[in-house]
């Protein structure tokens, strides 16, 4: 045996196949006409009881007129499935942005915003649905579509509020504070009274955001207020350190070091804009006696408070599940191979920063939130440029579903796509090792 793997070697032959990823076939849901300037944004899935897929998900022009009116195009698309994936109706068409939908009670709601957040209910699988109802009236609100979490007969969900007259320039995470939204999840989620809403935390005023560190952080230059441009005179900006597009779990294994025993403490995960990969930020929300909620950051077990956390794909937009049978998290984000380039070296082709690389889509498991396995590569474009990420995901039975904001050799850049894709992984438990 030892001389056979030993002949193998000195003859170059790999001993190994290389891996291959778990779901690149793919159900294509939309393709742009006109890659462009028309893309697909925001990509949300979800399984009803009876097993129709029901997918959300946004066509824009990016504010950009187009024609034939020379007006900005902006939409947002409902379709379903009843085989699985394999093929696609349309429904209907709503006015919110950064939605997500999610089963709570008997009823299907598609949550947003515009401007402020606004839900839509239905009560026939999709087929239907109510006028917008607005939860609250004041705010510019953010978010995309991340998670939705149950526990103690109540829904969970995180919206992202604008701090106002902040004068911050260009993308605006620094003003972000992350609000973790609670309701009883049998009650109308349509009525706005039926909500709580956390504390404010915004996170320019955390002053551990302006500590220094070992971690490096921020990595490339940044200033508080505005873009720093890392090529001067204006090429690949940077935004202001900040936070966005969070995810909320809770720990309920007893032996976890920030597990509460009265379940009153839930935890938020969040992309962190550093300039450097693998890091989320992180905060928590805390349930009080009289039902309101506060927004404030963990702390180690010696005091210390963390702001950062190891996450893989933390840079970028990324979806965690909980899965009950398994006791697991598990965790869809975006690979980076190249993030130490210099940014004078990157190729045209490349977007943003280089942390900032979206076209291979990754799935990790985890018990804690913390250490992290490897499950698989779930797909992955050719190019830089041919996109796979801002994924979201469900489970169907032994399977994971995803929907990406997705791709081609088309694609006008591996931001703006021109594909939103359906992938499925098959025995995704089987993973597990």
């Amino acid at each position: 045996m030892k001389s056979t793997i030993l002949a193998l070697l000195i003859a170059g032959t790999p001993l190994f196949a290389q891996i291959r990823p778990l779901a690149q076939e793919h159900v294509t849901i939309w393709e742009s006409p006109d890659p462009a300037r028309i893309y697909g944004y925001t990509p949300g899935i979800c399984r009803l009881p009876s097993g129709r897929l029901v997918v959300t998900h946004e066509i824009s022009s990016a504010s950009k007129p187009v024609p034939p009116e020379g007006k900005a195009f902006h939409e947002s698309r409902i379709l379903t499935s009843d085989d699985g994936g394999k093929t696609w109706t349309h429904r209907a068409n709503f006015d919110l942005s950064f939605a997500r939908p999610f089963v709570a009670g008997k009823s299907l709601y598609i949550l947003g915003r515009d401007k402020q957040v606004a839900v839509i209910r239905s009560d026939d699988e999709g087929v239907t649905w109510s006028e917008r109802s607005f939860l609250n009236d004041t705010g510019i609100w953010h978010q995309s579509a991340c998670n939705v979490h149950f526990a103690k007969g109540n829904v969970y969900l995180v919206m992202e509020k604008h701090a106002p007259k902040r004068g911050i320039q260009g993308w605006q995470v620094a003003d972000l504070a992350p609000v973790l939204m609670r309701a009883k999840a049998d009650s109308d989620l349509t009525r706005r009274e039926n909500w709580t809403f956390s504390s404010e935390l915004v996170f320019e005023d955390i002053p551990e955001a302006r500590l220094p560190n070992a971690f490096g952080l921020p990595f490339h230059p940044m200033d508080r207020k505005k873009v720093t441009f890392l090529v001067p005179p204006k090429g690949r900006g940077t935004a202001p350190l900040g936070w966005l597009e969070t995810n909320v779990v809770q720990f309920t294994d007893p032996t976890h070091l920030w597990h509460d025993p009265q379940g009153k403490t839930f935890h938020l995960w969040m992309r962190a804009n550093t300039g450097m990969t693998n890091y989320a930020a992180m905060a928590q929300v805390r349930e009080n006696d009289d039902g309101s909620m506060t927004t404030s950051l963990v702390k180690s077990p010696a005091g210390t408070p963390m702001l950062f956390v190891p996450c893989p794909g933390g840079q970028m937009r990324f979806h965690v599940l909980w899965d009950d049978q398994t006791k697991l998290f598990w965790l869809l984000s975006s690979q980076t191979t190249d993030s130490m380039i210099r940014p004078d070296a990157m190729p045209k082709d490349r977007w943003g920063t280089p942390d900032n690389e979206r076209h291979r889509l990754v799935l990790h498991f985890s018990k804690n939130m913390i250490d992290w396995c490897f499950a698989g590569l779930v797909t992955k474009g050719e190019t830089p440029k041919e996109s796979r990420h801002y994924a979201s995901m469900c489970i169907d039975g032994d399977d994971l579903c995803i929907v990406s904001r997705s791709g081609n050799a088309k694609a006008h850049s591996a931001h703006n796509g021109n594909l939103i894709t359906f992938h499925r992984v098959h025995r995704f438990r089987a993973l597990i090792y």
